[in-house]
């Protein structure tokens, strides 16, 4: 073979990474997040050289995959996380499970050994051979498809059929184990590729077409129906319907109650809107219930978050569910897309709109203070949160973490008009929010503001981090109750007392993180006006801004168990027990 003949395969093939880099970018992806290592150096090479996408290296693979969360779920495009072998794709697994459980689209492309080593002792071998487990067994669990790629050509099936399966309904996770070998082979090269836009949304896949008799059933019986109460949930905000959510409560004159994890998809501050349902929700959401006729369940199948408190009520009213898959309660599901199946109804319906009927709208729940010498120096989270609210631009999007403070933002602060508002309530969990207010951030370049209790600051906490060094618009508030809060009020209410273990010394985080990142604008606010201020002047910023408010531990959330407990306690002036209260009716969640 001569050299021009050799030079001439060359440069008609091209390594596996550099295809896949190049195809990533034509389907509009701008970020790939991640954890370096030996087994996925090559792509995070391949990502230097293409220069349409960017690498994001983040400190902990979770964060990672939550960072490629956020980015999917304010761009609607598919988020990308790469991971090495071993550890590194073991860390993948919690947040590919929020991803899966919230139907968000995240592509994971893992490293693996080389294929010549699988079975002999390679390090950190998961092929499954020689007693090693299989990475493939492990990950299918968790996402809607995986697959190893174990030759060069077979990718150019696998990779579009991944995206496809994490864009279908119901969305989710999909992995593609790459070994290392395999992402250093060379593809031969088949046509011109056509210039990606970055700022095209990734198309879902449709579900199958409506159901006719069944869109005629639900289309009769709210049309029929004199008061009807929308719960809205995240799927339509993932389906962008947010508009013909609007229109058809519009038709019916419904109340319009969210889910916690559905904050953003209904104007917060229009006379329709009922308030949160579920167990941080408010106690106008079950009146409107047991006065309306219908319940109409909108982009969410009411899981125990959303339906806390509702069961009896639900009982006793005729429920009916548009979205792609049926609902946890009994009721008429018109399954399919979302967007298609809000305006086949909506058309169905008459086109002059109905009055809403009066309602009392979500006014907060009043909860019991804590006893005055136990505050000290503290902010009360309904004062803090207020000051959050006064400060938070229209366009922002707001990550709001687990625990005491995460149940706080949810009831109390109203959802920005032009945002989103996200809260992982899959599986998820405490840290979060650290990295999915990153990708979010990075992605849209809007301010992002995390809403985090101290807890999950010692978890995740040290992406603030990247979040400095990638400049990212990130405005950190850290609630420090010097505890995992949530769980020392279990423990006081459900179990007899408080252990010691939930308690924490007192920590200064601000000055901690100020020293750590002399760069960043780190405050610690005394009060209500001193955090509004903090909060204000990072917004005039153009990097990430860290601000730390003491909060009582023994402050109590709006959060139904807790509130159940209370009620009851005042009701009998003493405390009752554990079994007692189950008997009541107390919802055991979280």
């Amino acid at each position: 073979m001569t050299r021009t003949t050799s030079n001439l395969r060359e440069a008609q093939t091209e390594r596996l990474v550099d295809h896949l880099v190049a195809e990533l970018a034509k389907a509009g992806v701008t970020h790939v997040f991640g954890v370096g290592g030996a087994n996925i150096e090559d792509l995070y090479d391949a990502v230097h050289r293409c220069g349409a996408v960017r690498g994001v290296v983040a400190k902990h693979e979770f964060s990672a995959v939550t960072m490629a969360d956020g980015y999917a779920r304010t761009t609607r495009r598919i988020g990308v996380v790469a991971a090495t072998s071993g550890g590194g794709a073991m860390n993948l697994l919690p947040g590919l499970a929020e991803a899966h459980a919230s139907r968000v689209p995240v592509l994971a492309l893992v490293g693996q050994p080389p294929t010549g080593q699988e079975g002999r002792g390679a390090f950190q071998d998961s092929s499954g051979k020689a007693g090693s487990f299989d990475a493939k067994e492990v990950f299918a669990p968790v996402s809607r498809f995986c697959a190893r790629v174990d030759d060069a050509d077979a990718l150019v099936e696998l990779l579009p059929r991944a995206v496809a399966a994490a864009q279908a309904d119901p969305r989710g996770p999909a992995v593609l184990l790459l070994p290392k070998d395999v992402q250093q082979a060379r593809l031969q090269v088949t046509g011109r590729r056509v210039a990606p836009d970055p700022c095209a949304p990734v198309r879902t896949v449709s579900a199958a077409r409506l159901d006719q008799a069944t869109l005629t059933t639900v289309s009769d019986t709210l049309r029929e129906a004199g008061r009807v109460l929308v719960i809205a949930g995240e799927e339509l905000a993932a389906a962008d319907a947010r508009t013909e959510l609007a229109e058809l409560a519009r038709r019916l004159g419904a109340w319009v109650a969210v889910t916690p994890d559905a904050k953003d998809v209904f104007d917060n501050h229009d006379p329709r809107f009922a308030g949160v349902a579920g167990v941080m929700g408010h106690a106008n959401v079950e009146e409107c219930l047991r006065r309306a006729d219908v319940c109409l369940l909108v982009g969410t199948r009411l899981p125990l978050l959303a339906r806390g408190g509702l069961d009896r009520a639900l009982a006793t009213t005729d429920v009916v569910c548009l979205g792609p898959e049926p609902p946890f309660v009994a009721g008429t599901a018109l399954k399919g897309n979302l967007r298609d199946a809000l305006r086949a109804v909506t058309a169905r319906l008459p086109p002059r709109p109905r009055p809403c009927p009066p309602h009392a709208g979500p006014l907060p729940t009043p909860m019991p203070s804590p006893p005055p010498q136990a505050r000290g120096r503290t902010i009360p989270c309904a004062q803090a949160l207020a000051a959050v609210e006064a400060a938070l631009p229209e366009a922002a999007h707001v990550f709001v973490d687990a625990g005491n403070a995460g149940a706080s933002a949810v009831h109390l602060l109203p959802a920005p008009r032009r945002g989103r508002f996200v809260v992982a309530v899959g599986m998820g969990g405490m840290g979060y929010t650290f990295g999915a207010g990153i990708g979010a951030a990075l992605a849209t370049g809007r301010r992002t503001y995390v809403l985090a209790g101290d807890g999950s600051f010692f978890m995740h906490g040290m992406e603030v981090h990247t979040a400095v060094e990638y400049a990212a618009p990130v405005t950190f508030v850290i609630f420090n109750n010097n505890a995992h809060a949530m769980c020392a009020l279990r423990e006081e209410f459900f179990q007899g007392g408080v252990r010691n273990d939930d308690r924490f010394a007192r920590t200064d985080l601000a000055a901690g993180v100020a020293a750590a990142f002399p760069s960043l604008d780190a405050t610690g606010a005394g009060d209500a006006a001193q955090l509004r201020t903090a909060l204000l002047r990072g917004n005039a910023g153009d990097g990430p801004a860290f601000v730390a408010v003491d909060c009582d531990p023994r402050e109590i959330p709006p959060f139904l168990p807790f509130r159940s407990f209370t009620d009851l306690t005042e009701s009998n002036n003493g405390p009752e027990s554990k079994e007692s209260s189950d008997e009541r009716g107390i919802v055991h969640v979280g």
